[in-house]
């Protein structure tokens, strides 16, 4: 498999643009790929899209390179979402209407390692923060390879807030296949908040 060629300059050779219908089924093609099967629908994706517009401003993102979408990146704004038993809301460093959420981000991986990632984050941190957002949570995967969710999040300058066992669990029963348990999802995630 042949990387991509990256050479220093103040361009990168990716394009990001707001996600938008027209890249809804390669994104979900991306994240069942990356996240296992049945993790995203096309009417899934639609919603999740939804609560991170706000004030005419979508939080969400897609890296395209060459008319290829390579990467994506789904954001909540602060008031789209609802706080469930996995959040740890006492413990968050700001109140529950200034907190937007990071749902799910995933990089071909031919594509990873070259900050396509963090260049998603932080375009989504921006349009959060023009939607009046003071901080993100994310659920990562903590049994993602290498780590790669949480180092990738840390890297940001995110902390830890709470470690929640079998947070995915649930999804099993509704179609989800873990691509590392299989049948019953037994990962954990790793509560952290970003502050903006």
């Amino acid at each position: 498999m042949q990387k991509l060629k990256i050479t220093p300059s103040n361009t990168t050779p990716w394009q990001l643009c707001p996600l938008e219908p027209e890249f809804f089924q390669v994104v979900v093609s991306l994240a069942n790929k990356v996240h296992g099967e049945g993790y995203l629908t096309l009417n899934s994706l639609a919603s999740m899209v939804a609560r991170g517009c706000l004030a005419g401003k979508n939080a969400s993102y897609v890296a395209v390179l060459e008319d290829k979408v390579v990467a994506y990146r789904l954001s909540f704004a602060a008031g789209q979402w609802q706080p469930d038993q996995w959040c740890s809301v006492a413990d968050w460093p700001v109140n529950t209407t200034t907190m937007a959420y990071f749902k799910s981000v995933a990089v071909s991986q031919q594509f990873q390692g070259y900050g396509i990632g963090q260049a998603l984050l932080q375009q989504s941190i921006r349009v959060l923060k023009q939607q009046g957002a003071e901080g993100g949570l994310a659920h990562l995967w903590r049994e993602s390879p290498n780590n790669s969710a949480v180092r990738y999040f840390s890297k940001a300058g995110a902390t830890l807030v709470a470690i929640h066992e079998n947070r995915w669990q649930h999804l099993s029963a509704q179609g989800y296949i873990c691509p590392r348990c299989d049948a019953l999802c037994s990962c954990s995630a790793a509560e952290m908040v970003l502050m903006f």
